[in-house]
């Protein structure tokens, strides 16, 4: 961390995730469970912590009971040293509206700013998976004298067009000549033509240039008081932004494997890729990394267990995640990742699964490339994930050959 620099961290969680539904059917993004045990937001909140940031804020909106309720009995830190991670909800400090976009979100939260006085703030998203250090964008913001850093993540140049990507100055490659939108006929990095630099939607500002930019945005006719629309074009413009290379990031613990890992977990497609990745032999994204980890919190659940069935039928697992208060009995679990409190019975058959909180497969059935979110209970004999055809009729979510249960959704008898 850069001596005699206070900063602020702004952790933005009010995405209302439309693209993850069901599974944000009754909850924000940032609190969608990940890998078991965790929510979204706490791959942002651990990686701030981690990099000696204290001071932490975490604004929200859409359906943020489940989120709130998160942060505030996981997130404590000691108050005697001045360190907190505080949940503030959208509290229309400035008109009769909510937030209008993630510019708007900080212009209406600017008490806490002024409150606290700053020197550096950064802003981050809350529904990304990845680790990194921040210290060391801090410092290299710091020493740029930019008043805006942009986060970025090198991706092959043919998939620009799905990114916000950022054009470098020739021969300052820290240095944003341009910020483009989804671009069609993209230049490649001048170390690496076959490669863009897309936003992660992580930033790191001065202070004052931070709330003189989203004071300037909330009275601009056609803004779409956007961050990354926004605001950091309008610093582009004016030749303060700089942008930091993510590779440059290093991260202790990290293996080559995982090293430079982030999954933008907006879909049920890559919500469910991001899971494969964690539960492979040799993980993409290695969850055992105890020189950063990932902090949550779970509830008292009493340890996993594995048994046979009544019969005697045996329980198998292979490639698969269990979390605390697991229960197989005599069933068969393959490259898998079961919550918290999930039961499959006597030859019940799990595969290519994510089961969250509380779910149970009853004896004999079978799911397979599916998604279940809370409590789901699939009757003994059932089949999820099978029959695509049959699982429409069941009135359940098919999409990109996965098969998914919101919460509490009951099968159809």
């Amino acid at each position: 961390m850069v001596a005699r620099k206070k900063v602020l961290a702004i952790v933005l969680a009010g995405g209302e995730g439309k693209r993850l539904m069901p599974l944000t059917a009754d909850r924000a993004k940032p609190a969608v469970p990940f890998a078991g045990i965790y929510r979204l937001i706490d791959f942002a909140l651990s990686n701030v912590v981690n990099s000696g940031c204290l001071q932490v804020v975490v604004l929200t909106q859409y359906k943020s009971h489940s989120l709130d309720r998160h942060v505030s009995q996981t997130w404590r830190m000691s108050s005697m040293l001045g360190n907190y991670v505080t949940p503030v909800p959208a509290q229309q400090r400035v008109g009769k509206h909510w937030y209008l976009g993630s510019a708007d979100a900080i212009y209406q939260s600017l008490n806490l700013i002024r409150d606290e006085q700053p020197d550096i703030v950064v802003v981050v998203g809350a529904d990304h998976v990845y680790r990194m250090d921040f210290s060391q964008m801090i410092t290299q913001h710091v020493e740029s004298g930019a008043a805006c850093t942009v986060a970025a993540i090198r991706q092959p140049i043919g998939l620009a067009d799905q990114f916000g990507v950022i054009d470098v100055v020739p021969d300052e490659p820290s240095r944003i000549r341009e910020f483009l939108e989804k671009p069609t006929d993209p230049v490649g990095l001048p170390d690496s033509p076959g490669e863009v630099l897309a936003s992660m939607g992580n930033y790191v500002f001065d202070a004052d240039a931070l709330v003189d930019a989203v004071t300037r945005d909330a009275t601009t006719t056609g803004s779409q008081h956007d961050m990354g629309g926004d605001i950091v074009p309008a610093f582009v413009r004016r030749s303060q932004a700089g942008v930091y290379d993510y590779k440059d990031n290093v991260v202790p613990g990290a293996t080559d494997r995982d090293q430079g890992y982030w999954r933008d977990v907006g879909t049920l497609r890559s919500y469910y890729a991001a899971h494969m990745d964690v539960v492979s032999p040799l993980p993409v994204f290695n969850l055992y990394n105890f020189a950063w980890p990932i902090y949550t919190s779970y509830g008292p659940q009493p340890p996993s267990k594995v048994v046979q069935g009544g019969d005697g039928t045996p329980a198998r697992t292979e490639e698969a995640l269990l979390s605390p208060g697991v229960v197989i009995t005599g069933g068969s679990v393959t490259s898998s990742v079961l919550s918290p409190a999930v039961w499959v019975e006597q030859g019940a058959e799990v595969t290519g699964s994510i089961l969250l909180n509380g779910v149970r497969v009853g004896a004999g059935a079978v799911v397979r490339n599916a998604i279940l979110d809370k409590n789901v209970v699939v009757p003994p004999g059932a089949r999820v994930g099978v029959d695509p055809e049959e699982d429409l009729a069941r009135g359940f979510v098919v999409q990109d050959g996965l098969t998914v249960l919101g919460k509490d959704q009951a099968f159809p008898v």
